[in-house]
């Protein structure tokens, strides 16, 4: 399609001109605050091994215990156990090692519930690890638990005295005209609700504002999200047991495997005493 062609370069252009993050940031010690097992390697993978490289010290806090993610197929249990080991070797691919990751154990779904004891937690973590930068889930996405993330985040930092640079990272924003389909090319309904997606999304982009080049080490990125198998392949022969590729017929997985990871950066200053 011509028009998603367009607007994709459109984009891409848009993203090449955003600031590349500084050899000291790469340096600077963090936490990566993940909803789900995956979501670290989706929106920052490329940037935790680009920061690991450059030698800083990165934590890994998933949020919640991944465990409805197939409840069709397995138990809850089952499930918490499997995507905890899913997660671990996907930090070690991403060279974080198994110290450096810790499991909340919210459950999936309903972090939203317990926001005050999750404040709590990520309020002792902070004063605990002293981290120079905090990475969140992107504040414009829609899924409940990566909103309710960035929120216990940030409002943890309320109180945290220390000067901490947040980078926001994007996983459900792709998941939009131009970036994945609009369904039958053919229907003007479809087309007008693409031109009104396609004005959004240019809107949002523009509030990114810093990237990091991944190229050299997409193919380790690609590498520590198979190890989350359980988004990546189907344990039990049945189609309905879903997959990351089957989001937008793998249009949106591709996205994460662009030149660039992109962030919303901003400093929170420290609280007032």
């Amino acid at each position: 399609m011509i028009l998603k062609k367009q607007l994709r370069d459109r984009y891409l252009k848009q993203i090449d001109r955003l600031k590349p993050m500084s050899t000291e940031d790469l340096e600077a010690s963090a936490i990566v605050f993940s909803p789900h097992q995956d979501d670290e390697t989706l929106g920052c993978g490329g940037t935790i091994i680009r920061k690991r490289e450059a030698g800083a010290e990165v934590k890994i806090v998933f949020m919640t215990d991944g465990s409805h993610s197939h409840d069709r197929f397995m138990t809850e249990a089952e499930l918490i156990v499997l995507r905890q080991k899913e997660a671990i070797q996907a930090a070690q691919t991403l060279n974080v090692e198994g110290e450096n990751v810790v499991f909340f154990g919210f459950r999936d779904g309903e972090l939203q519930q317990s926001l005050n004891m999750a404040i709590a937690k990520v309020q002792e973590l902070l004063i605990q690890n002293q981290p120079q930068q905090v990475f969140i889930p992107y504040l414009r996405e829609t899924h409940p638990d990566h909103l309710a993330t960035s929120q216990i985040v940030l409002a943890a930092l309320t109180s945290y005295q220390s000067e901490v640079t947040i980078y926001e990272y994007p996983v459900w924003y792709w998941h939009h005209f131009p970036w994945t389909g609009i369904g039958d090319r053919d229907s003007r309904l479809n087309y007008l609700k693409a031109s009104i997606k396609a004005k959004l999304g240019w809107q949002l982009i523009q509030e990114f504002n810093y990237r990091v080049g991944i190229e050299p080490i997409k193919s380790q990125k690609q590498l520590a999200l198979a190890q989350h198998q359980t988004q990546m392949k189907r344990l039990i022969d049945d189609p309905n047991w879903g997959l990351l590729q089957d989001v937008s017929n793998g249009e949106w997985l591709e996205c994460f495997f662009q030149t660039q990871e992109i962030f919303r950066r901003t400093i929170n200053t420290g609280a007032k005493l």
